[in-house]
């Protein structure tokens, strides 16, 4: 039997690496006497999140804490997935107290607090480690929202994921293909299709591109890249006092780039302008909408 000062140090090496919570079975596992355990919950030491599960010393816990604690709690196989999954991921911020986990269609496990869905068909290639927690991957994380999602707040989803650079197209239509048959599919296939490759455009071309649905739609031509308060921009209609940038996934691929925009779209701002932007996916697919939009600035 191990002395109490090993046991306390074998809590506090778990508590180290894990958010600060444990497993009853974790510290079995490694030696850890039930009399032991028992004492410790039975002083508080071990507080008590979910049967088997506890916090180590107190409950203050950051988010990847709960969620850990409920993927220890339904252990075999276990992932945080789904709306707690995408919450982890950074892919869309969440308020909610249920976390989800996805567990193997054999696991039984039910908690209190825990949204449990079962799959018998997880492929290895769908699950991965973020921050010290088995979560879903990015990929299998935005197929499963894509069952319960309406069509924007899904594309909001896939928007982040470019932002984060963790978007990969190929992925995500690999999840497709092996679970065609499963709710979400449909919708995912038809986002998609808005990401083919030809879309990712050079910011010439994508200059050209808005030009030309401009002159095809009668709108009046802008000034293109015009200096205006001393910042370049795409295109300028000075006496309506309305800027428009367009921008390709090229041009974002880092936090540091998307803050450079809000900067620039602040100071226009400040100076009175009116700034719109547009990806190269709208200006493709979504043309009535950049018409209508520009039309609504050139009015104004």
């Amino acid at each position: 039997m191990r002395g109490q000062v090993d046991i306390d140090l074998l809590i506090a090496r778990f508590a180290d690496r894990q958010h600060g919570v444990v497993a009853r079975w974790q510290l079995l596992s490694a030696g850890a006497s039930p009399d032991a355990v028992d004492r410790r919950v039975g002083s508080r030491r071990l507080r008590l999140l979910h049967r088997g599960v506890y916090a180590v010393g107190h409950r203050s816990l950051r988010p990847e804490g709960y969620r850990l604690a409920a993927v220890l709690a339904c252990r075999r196989g276990a992932l945080l997935s789904h709306a707690a999954g995408a919450a982890h991921l950074e892919l869309r911020a969440s308020s909610a107290t249920i976390i989800d986990v996805t567990v193997p269609h054999t696991n039984p496990c039910r908690r209190p607090g825990i949204r449990v869905h079962r799959h018998a068909a997880l492929r290895p290639e769908e699950r991965t480690e973020h921050l010290g927690v088995p979560v879903t991957t990015v990929a299998r994380t935005i197929f499963d929202l894509a069952a319960t999602f309406p069509r924007r707040t899904l594309e909001r989803v896939i928007d982040q994921a470019e932002v984060l650079q963790l978007f990969d197209l190929h992925d995500l239509e690999a999840v497709i293909a092996a679970h065609r048959g499963r709710p979400g599919a449909p919708l995912l296939a038809a986002v998609l299709a808005g990401y083919a490759p030809d879309q990712d455009l050079t910011r010439s071309e994508l200059e050209e591109a808005f030009l030309a649905l401009c002159a095809e739609q009668g709108l009046q031509r802008p000034r293109v890249n015009a200096i205006v308060v001393g910042l370049e921009v795409d295109f300028h209609w000075r006496r309506h006092r309305l800027v428009v940038e367009v921008d390709g996934w090229r041009f974002h691929r880092t936090r540091r780039a998307f803050e450079r925009d809000r900067e620039r779209d602040a100071i226009l701002a400040a100076a009175g302008l009116r700034v719109l932007r547009f990806t190269a996916r709208q200006i493709a697919a979504e043309r009535p909408a950049v018409v209508a939009a520009v039309r609504g600035g050139l009015s104004s």
